[in-house]
């Protein structure tokens, strides 16, 4: 019988998706021709893909969370939703939702081994060929929608857009694009127009499509695209534009830079009830601006609509955990205006909780990134938050599963931690902090080459240690946990005087959604059952 631990080992040996992308640069126009012979020799077709009622949604920053407020208003209309969307944070069967769950480990091994035996079964026909991860959770995610006869698909895009697995969706009733910034720029290429030319490549002939406002160069390229696919494409109205009866909306993910996601999902939902003929069966009502581009109307949303808006949860994202004396405040912010929106948004909700703390309030970033993102510049806006203390390690859960970690990120752990001592260092250099090179290394030589502890800053092996050090033992969650631990020298628990003393503990965790999904499996033991 296949277990849930054989499906994630046999998932583990698939290759990751942006190393297939970065290797087929040159191919990538075959890409989707591709992915429809692995769907074929799963089992499925295209011409069923049709059938999902597909909402499709692309950007760089926001895009999931414009799929959480959208399959969140539908859901609460009493349709049965599917949800795809991705990393996961803990467990990859976050990827896959119904009706807002986490698809269960039983069904989705179930179905995982239906479609992995008939590609294993066609391989050798095929020149031994398979999916990528990511390819095979898509193809994996269009066979449970359709098992389970969702009514609708809420379809997040993986990388990009024209090329991505997700893209072989030919008949989405509607698309909409997230903010644009600059990421996977291996990828996509390094300028803002290359990355709006690739994410605009979800636009289908006749298929209504919405997009927020976006930085000034992007909007010709999006509209050029969307002339050449013969594509409608809306631009949503600001959120505070919508009149409800209730008056202002409020909206269950924090943050300011949520209102334009919120926005997009309410034209999205709105379409899509439109074209199922709820209330009726037209296209938005819109004017042409001055340069061409349709804006979308700001109509009045339902009170069904408010509440999704109220209701969306979405973990990790602007996210607040209180554990007794110590709050977390994470966020996966991994863009530069990602990185600022949660800078802005920590300062504002941390004042907020310190204004009703009994007494003073320590501080402490917990900081990492991944891939060939600007960590320099992500550091030096979180300097106007003012920590007591900034904490880096690599996006390793605890020591003990380092060697799975290596895999998923093919990176060595003295590469991670390498990687985590540059981060100390520009930190330093932003804040003017005195390089202490002599003093002593932060835990017991239990791994080889460890960074050293200097000043206010500090290094640690994995997400576990950190967060023992940062609580000093003063979130029960934490304490409660049986897990191999690295013993602390005497020299830096002095340095964590303050934290003991302080009357509340206030960490922001932000960089990558790795590592926030790494210190979820610590904070948030439920969603690793």
């Amino acid at each position: 019988m296949d277990t849930e631990t054989d499906t994630i080992s046999t998932l583990n040996t698939l290759q990751p998706y942006a190393t297939a992308l970065k290797e087929l640069k040159s191919k990538r126009h075959l890409q989707l021709k591709t992915m429809r012979g692995f769907l074929e020799r799963a089992g499925l077709t295209v011409d069923e893909l049709d059938r999902l009622n597909i909402i499709h949604v692309t950007g760089t920053k926001g895009k999931g969370s414009t799929c959480a407020f959208t399959e969140q208003i539908l859901r609460n209309y009493g349709f049965r939703t599917g949800f795809f969307s991705s990393p996961h944070l803990v467990q990859v069967t976050e990827r896959i939702r119904i009706n807002g769950q986490p698809i269960g480990k039983e069904l989705f091994t179930k179905y995982f081994w239906q479609i992995y035996r008939q590609l294993e079964e066609t391989k050798d026909a095929h020149g031994g060929t398979m999916p990528t991860y990511f390819g095979i959770l898509t193809i994996l995610a269009f066979h449970i929608f359709l098992q389970e006869k969702v009514d609708l698909a809420v379809i997040e895009v993986g990388i990009g857009g024209a090329y991505d697995n997700t893209n072989i969706i030919r008949r989405p009733w509607v698309c909409g694009i997230s903010f644009l910034d600059i990421d996977h720029t291996d990828i996509l290429g390094d300028t803002i127009k290359q990355i709006a030319w690739h994410k605009a490549g979800i636009y289908k002939p006749g298929v209504p499509a919405f997009t927020i406002r976006q930085p000034e160069d992007t909007m010709p390229v999006l509209e050029e695209r969307a002339k050449e696919i013969g594509c409608p494409l809306w631009v949503c109205p600001q959120l505070e534009d919508y009149q409800a009866e209730c008056g202002p909306l409020h909206l269950g993910l924090a943050g300011q830079h949520q209102r334009s996601n919120a926005s997009l999902a309410l034209q999205l939902s709105h379409t899509w009830l439109q074209m199922r003929g709820l209330p009726d069966n037209s296209f938005p009502c819109s004017t042409v601006n001055n340069g061409g581009m349709l804006q979308a109307t700001a109509f009045s949303p339902s009170p069904v609509m408010v509440k999704g808006l109220a209701d969306t949860e979405w973990p990790g994202r602007s996210q607040t955990l209180k554990h007794g004396a110590v709050t977390y405040f994470l966020d996966g912010a991994h863009t530069l205006h990602s990185i600022q929106a949660c800078s802005e948004w920590f300062r504002e909700t941390a004042a907020e909780h310190e204004r009703n703390a009994s007494g003073p309030v320590a501080r402490v970033l917990l900081f990492n990134v991944t891939g060939e993102r600007d960590a320099a510049a992500f550091l030096k806006l979180l300097v106007p938050c003012h920590f007591d203390f900034a904490v880096f390690c690599p996006c390793i859960a605890e020591v003990s599963t380092s060697s799975i970690q290596e895999k998923k990120f093919d990176m060595s752990v003295k590469e991670m931690l390498t990687r985590c001592w540059d981060n100390e260092r520009i930190w330093r250099l932003h804040n003017h902090l005195d390089d202490n090179g002599d003093n002593p290394l932060l835990i017991e030589d239990r791994l080889p080459n460890l960074p050293e502890h200097r000043g206010d800053t500090l290094v640690f092996p994995c997400i576990f240690s950190a967060l023992q050090w940062i609580t000093q033992g003063r979130d029960s969650v934490l304490a409660d946990q049986a897990k191999m631990t690295l013993p602390v020298k005497p020299s830096v628990t002095a340095k964590a005087a303050p934290l003991r003393e302080a009357s509340e503990i206030h960490v922001l965790i932000t960089g990558s959604l790795y590592l926030v999904g790494g210190a979820l499996k610590h904070l948030d033991t439920a969603s690793s059952k």
